[in-house]
């Protein structure tokens, strides 16, 4: 992975995303220190999905509960 400074990344955005598209990783760093990193996406790689399914499986297997429910409009 190759640090590359903010203001560089800057300048060559265009250029940087066209690497990381091809499967190179960048470190940017800011005064010397990481701040944050490019990496490729990965296939498969959405997490949303997965949470979401998981939510649902929890939900779907929680029970009813049997109190009665007396909301007024105000409540919600």
């Amino acid at each position: 992975m190759k640090a590359i400074s903010a203001s560089e990344a800057n300048r060559s955005f265009s250029s940087l995303l066209r690497e990381v598209a091809a499967g190179r990783s960048f470190v940017v760093t800011s005064r010397g220190k990481p701040v944050a990193r490019l990496v490729p996406v990965r296939a498969g790689s959405d997490g949303r999905a997965r949470a979401r399914q998981a939510l649902l499986a929890r939900l779907m297997a929680q029970p009813a509960s049997d109190q009665p429910r007396v909301w007024t409009r105000n409540d919600l």
